[in-house]
């Protein structure tokens, strides 16, 4: 009989994402086989007290389900890899640059990915400089560091702007602000190591707010996820070939979401890339998962197989 894997469960933590990672830690402890794995929940605190207890447990694999800083930023992968744990999903450089999306977007830059007009703020410097990059309004504010669309707003006019940044603000000293792109948003979930495979491409369409949002993601009835998305076979497999490249360049690893809006009907634009993607009965990945024939606890066993590989 083979031995049972240890796997210690992380979710909570200390970022602005405490309670959705809560939501994605049951989940994954709801849906790990026990007849393979011995299952450790571990819930840190917000104020980061619990995370001591890794060196009692001393699991053989840490199940990473921290979202936002501390958790999906790389600091939680480096305090990993120092006391000689292995964890799922990306190391810790890839963590940090999917979690900045200012060292995101230049990188995406660099290796010509499409991605919206932006401009990076920090705290303290004033709103003209967005007009005099960016040209009029329509504009999207979001933190630079953070996820769950919390502390994201679009703004139609400099008055929503100022409004729009000050929110941002609160959750990040850096901002990114996009020229506002209209379109369906989509996005893609990859999976591997080092020859990673695209799932199929899932549409999104915000039933609660004007886009994507928190309430969007997490509420029940929220938003209504199409998958396969309702596009054609050429433009899933742009979207499919983009996600992959996003996913090689950063260097992730295990698995990954990739966020896309399409611009003019026809041309996908990067958004952003997920390290540690929502694993909630609501998120993306899970879905994309089950339309290509993989359930919840197959998914994990993979997810969990290539910290070995």
């Amino acid at each position: 009989m083979n031995k049972k894997l240890k796997v210690a469960v992380l979710m909570g933590g200390k970022s602005s994402e405490h309670e959705v990672s809560i939501v994605s830690g049951k989940e994954v402890i709801k849906n790990l086989d026990k007849k393979k794995y011995m299952v450790y929940p571990l819930v840190i605190s917000k104020d980061g007290k619990g995370l001591n207890k890794i060196v009692k447990i001393n699991p053989d694999i840490a199940f990473i389900a921290l979202h936002g800083k501390y958790g999906e930023d790389g600091k939680i992968q480096g305090f990993l890899e120092v006391i000689g744990i292995p964890y799922v999903g990306s190391g810790v450089l890839a963590s940090a640059i999917g979690m900045d999306k200012e060292i995101f977007r230049e990188l995406m830059n660099f290796h010509k990915v499409p991605i919206p007009e932006y401009v990076f703020l920090k705290k303290g410097e004033k709103y003209q400089s967005v007009y005099k990059t960016l040209g009029a309004p329509p504009y999207f504010v979001k933190p630079v560091e953070g996820g769950s669309s919390i502390g994201v707003s679009p703004a139609k006019n400099l008055n929503e702007l100022k409004k729009s940044m000050n929110l941002a603000f609160e959750y990040d000293n850096r901002i990114l602000v996009d020229k506002y792109i209209k379109g369906r948003e989509f996005t893609c979930a990859v999976t591997g190591n080092d020859k990673p495979i695209a799932l199929p491409v899932v549409e999104i369409k915000p039933l609660k707010g004007s886009f994507f949002d928190y309430e969007s993601k997490y509420a029940e009835s929220g938003s209504e996820e199409i998958v396969p998305a309702r596009i054609s076979k050429t433009l899933t497999e742009k979207i499919q070939k983009i996600a992959l490249e996003v996913y090689r360049i950063v260097g992730c690893r295990g698995f990954g979401r990739v966020d896309f809006i399409l611009k003019d009907g026809r041309t996908p634009v990067v958004l952003e890339v997920n390290t540690i993607p929502g694993l909630t009965p609501m998120s993306l990945f899970p879905k994309a998962a089950k339309a290509a024939g993989i359930s919840y606890p197959r998914l994990l066993d993979m997810i969990i197989d290539l910290v070995k590989s």
